[in-house]
């Protein structure tokens, strides 16, 4: 059986905009949906002057956040099975943990603690760089929110390592009825820098053409009902997949961890599609 969603809440518009998006996403797949509010109302504990009355007013309104989430999805989809969890953590960790036992990980683009000239809240960011499940940031206009486009852009880069972001992206197209757009990038020196030799822009085509036939062969076997539109688009593969975000209900893109010296880090076609994506965008980690 499939694991729960989770969907990480801290009251905020955003993180209720994911919430609905996570309700949405747990019919689809039959899931069962948690909730999952962190926040350090457990530091309390640890300060001397802190009161019993500052920490029981904590707990009580963390307790209060995650009661409304449980309301909301309840009236949304009264069939669903929903849960909530209060922990008094790090939200960021807690999410990250939570990742371990979840199919999905959602959280929303923004929550109480983001400067309002961030594009993408910390938390958000940080659970797309580290969760061990394919982690949604909820983000982008109302049409592509809903879900209204029809369309599912898949962003393939390494074909080799494509698999696993692939096959959720076909799973999530089949669930939405919708089709799949499988977007290949590819630049050609000679068309950006002056004194080049020219290079040749057949060649460049037939590559990125094959590269997408060999990654969507297998799983288009398999999803039969699924229609597939590859395109391959010469240009920067931020720019080609923020440009389609904006006719799609989801952008699925895989991530390849890099560890640096401040840890794991997404790299620069991740950081720019969770940042300027106008819809939702599924992060899928592979080796």
């Amino acid at each position: 059986m499939e694991g729960p969603l989770i969907i990480g809440v801290d009251g905020s518009e955003p993180s209720l905009r994911a919430l609905d998006w996570a309700v949405d996403e747990a019919v689809r797949r039959s899931a069962a949906l948690r909730v999952l509010h962190a926040s350090r109302w457990g530091y309390y504990e640890g300060r001397r002057s802190s009161s019993d009355t500052d920490r029981g007013a904590a707990q009580r309104n963390a307790e209060r956040i995650a009661a409304q989430a449980v309301e909301r999805a309840g009236k949304r989809a009264p069939e669903l099975d929903v849960t909530a969890e209060v922990v008094p953590h790090d939200p960021a960790t807690a999410l990250i943990e939570a990742s371990h036992d979840a199919s999905v990980l959602v959280v929303g683009s923004r929550g109480h603690g983001t400067f309002g000239g961030l594009l993408l809240g910390g938390v958000g960011l940080t659970v797309a760089a580290h969760a061990q499940c394919p982690a949604v940031v909820v983000r982008g206009h109302d049409r592509t929110v809903r879900g209204d486009c029809g369309q599912v852009a898949l962003g393939i880069g390494d074909p080799e390592r494509a698999s696993t972001a692939t096959e959720f992206a076909f799973r999530a197209a089949e669930l939405r009825r919708a089709r799949l757009v499988a977007l290949r990038a590819w630049r050609c020196p000679a068309h950006e820098l002056p004194d080049v030799p020219t290079d040749d822009r057949e060649a460049h085509v037939v590559h990125a053409e094959n590269e997408l036939a060999a990654a969507l062969h297998d799983p288009a076997e398999r999803y039969t009902s699924v229609p597939v539109h590859a395109v391959q688009q010469e240009g920067l593969a931020r720019d080609v997949l923020v440009s389609a975000s904006d006719a799609s209900d989801l952008l699925v893109v895989g991530a390849r961890r890099r560890r640096s010296g401040f840890g794991l880090q997404l790299g620069p076609v991740g950081h720019a599609v969770l940042h300027h994506s106008a819809c939702p965008v599924a992060v899928v980690p592979h080796d």
